[in-house]
């Protein structure tokens, strides 16, 4: 699964690792997160992210 960096604040999404604070489980794809789903840093949406 591929990693994917926000463009505002250069978060990563881990797949791995998911983003369990806010819903996502580990081993989500990043294709597979809500549309609303934001950066967990700084708020982002979720189009503001690019492969890493």
């Amino acid at each position: 699964m591929e990693q994917w960096q926000c463009s505002v604040c250069g978060y990563i999404y881990d797949p791995a690792k998911g983003d369990p604070d806010n819903g996502v489980d580990p081993a989500t794809p990043f294709e597979k997160i809500p549309d609303d789903w934001v950066c967990p840093v700084c708020g982002a949406s979720k189009d503001q992210f690019e492969k890493a």
